[in-house]
């Protein structure tokens, strides 16, 4: 994580399915510290406890996780609530709720996460842009090889694991992949 926030990540989210409350706490809290120093803001995935516990800047939530309501009642109205959608009707439906913004999960076949609807694809992720009136991340399946086309389809940012975890210099792939979002850096084929 260090080696992404100097290659200039914007925001961290903490997605740990395999470890205890008590770890993903103690790892949420050292996160936190680290990002808030960079003003960086820190973003749990579907554990509001935890979210709460650490004062985190936000919850992501998917669609069979916490109800959003409660998550905005639990977090209040100035923390950041983000929902997967996985199909454009959620898309649209989202429209309708107070959440920050949408995940269109998942854009690509991902390693990450096995238990996902069907992947949207570029076309997919261009349709749920034009009926989202919240920003849109993509998620799932990102390289620095085809995240510029997803935001060339009108994603406001994107959400990768392995694309800077798994790469030989992290640093450096965040900030290409950092570069790409901030400057439109479209290098389409």
């Amino acid at each position: 994580v260090e080696e992404a926030i100097k290659g200039e990540v914007t925001m961290v989210q903490l997605r740990e399915t395999s470890c205890s409350t008590l770890e993903f706490y103690q790892l949420a809290k050292k996160l936190k510290a680290l990002l808030q120093a960079r003003n960086i803001p820190l973003i749990i995935n579907n554990r509001a406890d935890i979210a709460l516990a650490v004062d985190a800047d936000g919850l992501h939530i998917g669609q069979s996780d916490l109800p959003w309501q409660v998550a905005r009642q639990l977090l209040g109205p100035d923390k950041i609530i983000g929902l997967s959608v996985e199909t454009l009707r959620q898309a649209s439906d989202a429209n309708e709720l107070d959440i920050d913004y949408i995940g269109i999960s998942p854009v690509f076949a991902t390693s990450t996460k096995t238990d996902t609807a069907p992947h949207f694809g570029l076309e997919g992720v261009k349709a749920v842009c034009a009926v989202s009136r919240h920003p849109s991340v993509g998620i799932g399946g990102i390289s620095s090889q085809n995240a510029a086309q997803i935001i060339a389809k009108g994603a406001s940012g994107i959400a990768v694991v392995s694309a800077i975890s798994a790469a030989e210099n992290p640093r450096q792939a965040a900030k290409l992949l950092a570069n790409i979002v901030k400057n439109k850096v479209y290098e389409m084929e």
